[in-house]
């Protein structure tokens, strides 16, 4: 009796059973880790009700901690040495556009102050970065 399959034909179907297994499980992962990825330094940004604006890639960042511990871009910077090296970088840039995240608990004199400096060093725009704005108070 013979079956309706010959050993000697080739197979011309594609199993593609573990495609998919592997193919889902590099799914899980990217889910996984996608959310792990933020960059920059921490800070807890106050709430706005203006429009965000779109994100450049030539700019630079000056983050002020809730510590009052200074950034630009991710590299920890003293106040005092702030309008140098911001001087420095923007030799070296096109752009003279800068963005100033403070957290929201830091004091309005000490924002000042640091959005003082990073005008002495020749910034022609300075932008805040906030959250939007949203109903629940917190």
């Amino acid at each position: 009796m013979q079956s309706g399959f010959n050993r000697d034909e080739l197979v011309s179907e594609i199993n593609v059973t573990p495609f998919v297994d592997v193919m889902l499980v590099l799914l899980i992962i990217f889910m996984v880790a996608a959310p792990m990825m933020v960059q920059g330094v921490d800070v807890n940004l106050p709430r706005t009700a203006a429009v965000p604006l779109e994100e450049k890639i030539d700019h630079l960042v000056v983050s002020v901690r809730q510590d009052g511990q200074v950034y630009l871009n991710e590299q920890a910077v003293g106040v005092d040495y702030l309008t140098r090296k911001l001087e420095l970088v923007l030799t070296d840039m096109g752009s003279r556009d800068v963005y100033l995240k403070a957290d929201k608990s830091v004091p309005y004199g000490r924002v000042v102050d640091i959005m003082a400096r990073i005008k002495k060093a020749g910034v022609t725009n300075l932008g805040m970065v906030t959250l939007p704005e949203t109903d629940d108070p917190s």
